[in-house]
C-alpha cells in the first residue's frame, strides 16, 4: 500500500520539463511584470531624492513632521479599529445566537448577514447619508417626535458605520464557521464545573473560537484601512488612502510623498497580518472529538426567545439599510429634507441605459478578461505547485497570494510610475492610459480569489486518474486538459465567477489608470455620477445594477460549490 503510495506521489509531481518550465517562466514573468515592479518602483521613489535620485530617508521624515500626514495615518488607524470593534458588535450575536440556540430562521439570518457584501461600501455610503445623516431620514424623525439627533454619519464616524456595516460579514462568515467546529464536549465539561451563562462565553467559547475571529477582523482591517472610495465620497479626506490618491492625482506622478504614503499603506497591512498571525501562534484550538460538532444548542425561554430576536432583527435592519437606501434612490425624484422621497420615478434606469451603456460594456469586458487571466494563470499555478518538482515553484503562490497585502490605490500608483514613460507602438501614447493596463490591474487585485479556489479544486483530483491516462499512452499536456481540467471545472468556474464579480466594482485601482470617459469601468461611473446632487438617481441606478452583478455572481458561485460537494459526496 505504502509503495503504491509512493509510485502515485511520484508520477502525480512529474520532473520539470519544458512544458512546466515554460508555463512557470511566462507566470513569473507576468506577476514581475505586473506585480513586483510596480510595488517596488512605489518603494524605491519613496526612498529617492526628487532632484538628485540618490537614495534618502527626507521623505519619511517630511512625512512624520507633516501635521496632515500624521493626522490621516492616526485617522485611519483609529477608524480601522473602530470598524474592527463595531463589526465585531454585529456580528457576535448573529454568530452566537444562530449557532448556540435551537433558532428558527437562523439559515435565512446568516444569509442575509452577508448581503452587505454584495454593495461595494462606497456605493451604500450616500445612501446611509440620506438614511442617517445630519439631515437622513433618521436624524429628521429623531427631532421632529424627540427633539435631539443623533452623529452617526459625521466625519469619521460615517466612515466607521458604513465600513463596519460592509464588512462585518467576514467576522460573521468567520465566526460562525469556528464556533460549529468546536467540540461541544468542551463546553459540557465547563458547564458540568459549574460554567454558566456570559462566563461560559468569555472563558470557554470566545477563546476556542478565536481563530475564526481573529481571521475575519484582520480582514476587516485591513480591507477599511486600504479603502479609498468611503472616504473620498463623505468627503473625508485626512486618511491615508485619500492622501495618497490626492497627491498624486493633483500633484502629479512625480511628487515623492504619494509613494511614501503608499509604503506606509502596504507596511501597515502586512503588519496587520503579522500581528494576527501573532495572536494565534503557540496557542492550540485543536479539538479532540472529529470534526468538532458545533456547540450543543439549547431551547431559549420565551422572554430570552423575545429578546434574542429583538437584538437580531435590529441588527439586520441596519446592515440592509444602505440596500434599501439605494432602492429608493434609484426611484426618487426628489429625496432632501424629508423621511421618504418625494415621489417616484423610473427617469434614473433610463438614463444609465441611455447615456452610461458604455460604462456596463467595459465593465462586462474587462471583469471578464481578467476573471478569465485569474483562473488560468491560478490553474497553473495550482498544477505546478501540487504536481510538479520545479524548483522554486512555491514562489508563484507566495507572489500570486501577495497582491492581498497590496492596497489597489498603491498599485494604481505603481503602473502610473512604472508604465507612463512606456510608449505603445504606432499610437506613441503612455502604456498606462491603454485600457488593457485596467485588465491587468484587475487581475492582479483578483488572482489570489482564483488562485485559492483553483488550488482546492486540484487538491480533491486524485493522482491515481492522471496515472491511469499516463498509463493509457496519453502525454501530459492531454492528460491535463481531457482530465484534470474537466474535474477541476467546478473550482475553476467558481474562481472566475467570484473574479468577475469583485472585479466589476473594483475602484480603488481602477480611479487611477481611467485616462478618458470611453473607457471607463463601472465603478468609475458610479464615482463620477455619486460627485453631484444631480446625478445621485443615475448613480444608484446604475448601482443596482451593479449589486445585482456582484449578487448573481455571488450566487452562482455558491451554486457550483454546493453541487461540487453534493457530487463528491455522492461519490464518496
Amino acid at each position: 500500500m505504502t509503495s503504491l503510495a509512493l509510485t502515485r506521489d511520484r508520477i502525480a509531481r512529474v520532473r520539470p520539463g519544458p512544458g512546466p518550465a515554460l508555463a512557470a517562466l511566462l507566470i513569473a514573468a507576468f506577476l514581475l511584470l505586473f506585480l513586483v515592479v510596480p510595488v517596488v518602483q512605489v518603494i524605491f521613489v519613496a526612498f529617492q531624492d526628487k532632484t538628485t535620485g540618490a537614495f534618502t530617508l527626507v521623505n519619511f521624515a517630511d512625512f512624520f513632521q507633516n501635521d496632515l500626514f500624521m493626522r490621516s495615518f492616526g485617522n485611519s488607524f483609529y477608524v480601522s479599529a473602530m470598524s474592527v470593534v463595531v463589526a465585531s458588535l454585529l456580528a457576535l450575536p448573529l454568530a452566537y445566537l444562530t449557532t448556540r440556540f435551537e433558532f428558527r430562521g437562523s439559515v435565512l439570518i446568516q444569509s442575509l448577514g452577508i448581503i452587505p457584501l454584495i454593495m461595494p461600501p462606497f456605493i451604500g455610503a450616500v445612501a446611509m447619508q440620506l438614511l442617517f445623516g445630519r439631515n437622513g431620514s433618521v436624524n429628521l424623525l429623531l427631532r421632529d417626535h424627540f427633539g435631539f439627533s443623533i452623529p452617526f454619519m459625521e466625519g469619521l464616524n460615517g466612515v466607521i458605520f458604513v465600513q463596519s456595516i460592509h464588512y462585518f460579514p467576514f467576522i460573521l462568515i468567520n465566526l460562525s464557521a469556528s464556533l460549529k467546529n468546536i467540540d461541544r464536549a468542551m463546553e459540557e465539561s465547563a458547564q458540568n464545573l459549574g460554567c454558566h451563562g456570559f462566563r461560559l462565553f468569555r472563558r470557554i467559547v470566545f477563546p476556542l473560537a478565536m481563530p475564526g475571529y481573529v481571521a475575519g477582523a484582520s480582514l476587516v482591517f485591513i480591507k477599511v484601512f486600504d479603502d479609498l472610495g468611503t472616504p473620498l465620497l463623505l468627503n473625508v479626506n485626512d486618511m491615508l488612502a485619500p492622501q495618497a490618491y490626492l497627491r498624486i492625482s493633483s500633484i502629479g506622478i512625480a511628487d515623492p510623498m504619494g509613494y511614501v504614503i503608499s509604503v506606509v499603506l502596504i507596511a501597515c497591512s502586512l503588519l496587520a497580518l503579522w500581528v494576527s498571525a501573532l495572536a494565534m501562534r503557540g496557542k492550540d484550538y485543536a479539538t479532540v472529538q472529529r470534526g468538532g460538532g458545533g456547540l450543543a444548542k439549547r431551547r431559549l425561554k420565551p422572554l430570552e426567545m423575545v429578546a434574542a430576536y429583538g437584538i437580531v432583527l435590529l441588527i439586520l435592519v441596519l446592515v440592509l439599510a444602505p440596500h434599501v437606501g439605494l432602492g429608493l434612490l434609484s426611484f426618487a425624484t426628489i429625496w432632501s429634507f424629508s423621511p421618504l422621497p418625494d415621489a417616484f420615478t423610473l427617469k434614473h434606469y433610463h438614463t444609465v441605459f441611455s447615456e452610461s451603456g458604455q460604462y456596463i460594456t467595459n465593465t462586462l469586458l474587462y471583469a471578464s478578461l481578467a476573471a478569465l487571466l485569474d483562473v488560468v494563470i491560478g490553474t497553473a499555478i495550482a498544477y505546478l505547485v501540487l504536481r510538479t518538482k520545479l524548483p522554486g515553484r512555491q514562489w508563484l503562490d507566495y507572489i500570486a497570494m501577495a497582491a492581498l497585502a497590496v492596497p489597489g490605490v498603491v498599485l494604481g500608483i505603481g503602473y502610473l510610475r512604472s508604465f507612463y514613460g512606456v510608449p505603445m507602438p504606432f499610437t506613441g501614447q503612455p502604456l498606462s492610459n491603454f485600457w488593457l493596463i485596467l485588465v491587468f490591474a484587475l487581475a492582479i487585485r483578483r488572482l489570489p480569489y482564483a488562485l485559492r479556489a483553483c488550488t482546492a479544486a486540484l487538491q480533491q483530483v486524485s493522482s491515481s486518474l492522471e496515472e491511469a491516462a499516463e498509463n493509457l499512452g496519453a502525454t501530459k499536456l492531454r492528460t491535463v486538459g481531457r482530465i484534470v481540467v474537466p474535474l477541476m471545472s467546478g473550482g475553476i468556474l467558481a474562481g472566475f465567477v467570484t473574479s468577475f464579480a469583485t472585479a466589476a466594482v473594483e475602484l480603488s485601482a481602477t480611479i487611477m489608470l481611467v485616462h478618458s470617459q470611453s473607457d471607463a469601468p463601472l465603478a468609475y461611473g458610479l464615482y463620477v455620477y455619486m460627485q453631484s446632487a444631480a446625478g445621485r438617481g443615475p448613480g444608484a441606478a446604475l448601482g443596482i445594477f451593479a449589486v445585482i452583478i456582484v449578487g448573481l455572481g455571488t450566487y452562482l458561485s455558491h451554486v457550483v460549490i454546493e453541487r461540487g460537494r453534493r457530487e463528491r459526496g455522492q461519490d464518496h
